[in-house]
């Protein structure tokens, strides 16, 4: 069984957005693949299992949860890393570069 996640809408970090641009459109994921989505402003890794084409959703492990400050949890709010998750295609996040911290030192 998986846990029911109301995942947050990707808005300008849409991966389906973003590849409706490309003219080599990004293939649909298979197993292995680690996708991004956002859940209450956490950012969250999936592996996927398996990949339902009928209804475009991947099925698979939360594998990281990143909160908004960039420090890892193992769990956040009701998901919890090792949880088995449905994500749709349409909530699909790319993930933002990570922060640069600047140097501490000088040269």
């Amino acid at each position: 069984m998986h846990q029911h996640i109301e995942w947050d809408d990707p808005g300008s970090a849409s991966v389906i957005e973003h590849f409706k641009k490309d003219p080599h459109h990004h293939g649909q994921p298979g197993p292995g693949d680690i996708l991004s989505a956002r859940y209450q402003r956490a950012t969250v890794r999936v592996k996927v299992q398996a990949y339902r084409e009928d209804d475009a959703v991947s099925i698979g492990e939360v594998v990281a949860i990143i909160d908004s400050r960039g420090g890892r949890q193992k769990s956040y709010q009701k998901l919890e890393v090792g949880h088995i998750v449905r994500l749709p295609d349409d909530k699909r996040a790319l993930e933002a570069p990570p922060k640069e911290e600047k140097d501490k030192e000088d040269d």
